[in-house]
């Protein structure tokens, strides 16, 4: 299946979802879902894997053993490219719209660990600093798990103490439904985002890497 963009009836379909999670619902739609969601999303990663690596893309269902919300379905489809796990790029549709990003999400001890590690030596933290503000000079949102406060030992005048608060790093960018989500052309969106996220990506598989428990 060759993609084609994403049809204005996938966001719908999320809002629709978003209104009414539950099992009668998802019965009566999800035929819509994989015709309009899933088969579209897989269609997408498929053509950008010779470049990017294969994706997995996630099920439609909530895990809530452990959550208060015993929502049912998932109000958005992601596919991730796993570098290392819990590292790689994203890609992720929903009512919002679409969403690209790249970047470190888990955040094991070892893992934050090694990351204030790298990002406080003066070359390797130097380096990703350039990435970070190169990212958002390009328009990308710099995400992901942060200390509200310094971490214990740092400095209050530490050039990179920003990046130091963070325990998981990620950039994306996102766009609104409408039309241009419809066509084709959403694949060269993403695959330039995914190409500006490569480099920070590398830098994280090489200075962080995966969790080592």
């Amino acid at each position: 299946m060759a993609f084609e963009g994403f049809p204005a009836e996938a966001f719908s379909f999320y809002r629709r979802l978003e209104a009414d999670n539950s099992r009668t619902f998802w019965d009566a739609h999800k035929d819509d879902y994989q015709r309009l969601v899933r088969e579209p999303v897989i269609a997408l990663t498929d053509e950008l894997e010779a470049e990017f690596g294969p994706a997995a893309v996630f099920r439609p269902y909530r895990d809530t053993r452990f959550s208060p919300d015993k929502s049912p379905y998932k109000t958005h489809q992601g596919a991730f490219v796993e570098r290392v796990p819990g590292l790689g790029l994203y890609v992720e549709v929903s009512a919002d719209g679409m969403l690209a990003s790249g970047g470190i999400h888990s955040h094991a001890p070892d893992q934050v660990e090694r990351y204030r590690r790298a990002v406080d030596a003066a070359p390797s933290g130097t380096a990703l600093a350039a990435l970070v503000a190169g990212l958002a000079q390009d328009g990308l949102s710099i995400g992901g798990d942060r200390l509200k406060t310094r971490p214990r030992g740092v400095p209050e005048d530490h050039p990179r103490l920003d990046l130091l608060r963070h325990r998981s790093l990620t950039a994306s960018r996102d766009w609104p439904p409408g039309p241009p989500l419809h066509r084709r052309d959403v694949l060269d969106l993403v695959r330039k985002t995914w190409r500006q996220l490569v480099p920070l990506c590398d830098w994280l598989c090489e200075h962080v890497g995966p969790p080592q428990a």
